[in-house]
Parts: structure tokens; sequence; C-alpha cells
């Protein structure tokens, strides 16, 4: 289940403070996409919105007033942004990011109480699931990079949407809270996924079971995080992040994000296999026909 349940450093969740929350970087307008055959535009207060830079998309939660907690919604709008980055050729890199004081606050416990209290929580949060989990699925399949930027509080399904993304980068004041053990359910929303491949399986228990709340320093240290920075350059330090990224060639990209992926669990053959596969692929581009050309031409 969705966990709206956090520790916000302080911030108590409560319909008072979820009134009072502000959206500190909206601006009107900012995430008006441009018109392309893969594109339609976001409108303000559309629960996620979309921009695309270039190379470089950014899809931004867009639920202050609740944390930017995953209701269906969000989940629906998500699962119809990611199909649009993954079929948009021209994109390499992908930003996730949160609205307001929060980067994901996890599941809306206010959709999941009601449900609850209906006795209706397997139709109710099963379709929550469906859509959501299916934007997992496209975040980890797409041939592109996608880099989460991790501000404020993220926890349960928020934090495994940090980790479930390719790379995370954080600001040194973010925190992250599993949240899911001490109200007696399991990690969803792609917790597991994001998290076991890279702290193993001891870590990750210790962090579902037994850890309240860690901070960005603590997943740098285990692997989760790849860059802590200032908060106050999270931004700045976010696009130059993509942008590096972003100079690599997209079969290069889709290459080895799916080499790596599928490594742990592919027998040594099959992936020498898809090693040769692939990177006779890339070598058919024209990216590496100027690589190779620039580089054999040095010296002469």
């Amino acid at each position: 289940m969705y966990l709206h349940f956090a520790d916000f450093a302080g911030i108590v969740t409560s319909p008072v403070l979820l009134f009072k929350c502000q959206a500190t970087f909206s601006a009107p307008g900012l995430f008006q996409m441009p018109t392309s055959d893969h594109a339609t535009a976001s409108l303000p207060d559309d629960p996620a919105l979309l921009r695309i830079e270039g190379p470089i998309a950014t899809i931004r939660l867009n639920r202050p007033a609740a944390f930017n907690s995953i209701d269906l919604s969000i989940a629906r709008k998500l699962e119809q942004l990611g199909a649009e980055v993954e079929a948009n050729e021209d994109i390499r890199v992908l930003v996730i990011e949160g609205e307001g004081r929060a980067f994901c606050a996890g599941g809306d416990l206010q959709t999941i109480g009601a449900a609850a209290a209906a006795d209706n929580i397997a139709p109710v949060v099963g379709e929550l699931l469906k859509h959501y989990h299916a934007f997992i699925e496209t975040v980890r399949r797409m041939p592109k990079i996608v880099l989460s930027s991790v501000h404020g509080s993220a926890a349960g399904a928020g934090m495994g949407l940090a980790f479930v993304a390719d790379l995370c980068i954080a600001a040194d004041d973010a925190r992250f809270t599993p949240a899911y053990a001490k109200i007696g359910v399991s990690p969803d929303g792609g917790s597991t996924v994001g998290m076991v491949g890279t702290v193993g399986t001891r870590r990750a228990l210790q962090i579902f079971l037994a850890e309240d709340s860690f901070s960005a320093q603590q997943a740098h240290d285990w692997g989760l995080v790849a860059r802590v920075v200032p908060a106050a350059e999270l931004k700045a330090a976010t696009r130059k992040f993509a942008e590096r990224l972003a100079q690599n060639p997209p079969a290069a990209i889709g290459s080895t994000k799916s080499l790596v992926y599928q490594a742990a669990l592919t027998p040594t053959k099959q992936q020498l296999d898809a090693e040769e596969e692939k990177i006779i692929d890339c070598m058919q581009s024209e990216e590496f026909r100027v690589a190779v050309k620039k580089f054999t031409s040095k010296g002469k």
C-alpha cells in the first residue's frame, strides 16, 4: 500500500499543515511543453507536469498541499506522461522531482483510509497500483536514463520512486522513510525493485524493518544516491548532472541500461551474447562513426 507517512524533518502530516503547505516553486506556464508528435501540454493544476527541454524531460509531481502523495489521479497522469517520454526518441534523460516542500510522501492515506473504512481496499488499491506500477515499469524499461532529484521527505512509495529511478541526486537535508512496517504492511511501489539489487538482502531487511528514517548521506554511503548536494544547489546540480548524462548517444544509453539491469539474472553466455548484439547495434550509429573518426585522426 502507498503510505502518506513520513518524518518530514519535524513536519507533522495534518490537515492544517497540508492546507498551509505552499507551492514554493510553481510558475504559471512553466511546464508548457512544446508542440510535437509525442507531446501534450501540461496544465498548471495537473497532478503531475511534464517539461521537455532538448534531450532532457522533467516530470514534476504536483500535489504540494498533500506533499505529492500518490492518489489515483497522479498515478494515471504519471502513466500517461511516462508513456509520452518513452515514445519521444529525442529525449535521452528523464528527471523526476517534486513540487513544494517534499519529493513524495508516499500513498495518499485519505484515499486508502476511506477505502479501509468502506471495506473496499482490494479494488481501490488495486486500481491505483495498476496505473502506478505501469509507470514504474515504463521507468525501468525506457531506453533513457531516469534521474530522481530528491528534496525534503521521500517516504513509503515516495522512497521507492526515488530509488527505482536509474540514478538519484539528493539535497543534503533530504530524509528517506521506509514507513511500511510501522503500520503493518509490506513495501510496494517499486521499493524492493529499486533497492534490493543495490544494497543487498540484509541491508534491505534492515532498511525496511529497522530504520525509522535515514539521511541522504547514509543513502549515498549505501549506494542508493549518486550525489549529495547542498539543498540550495539541488536544482542547478540536477540540471548539470542531467546535461552530463544527456551527452551520451541514445544507443549507448539504452543498451547500457538494458545490459546492466539484466546482468544479475542472466547466465554468463547469454549475457555475453547480449553484449555482442548491443555493441554491434551501437557501432552502426552515426555517433559512433563520428567518435571513432575523431579518435583515430588524433596524432596524424
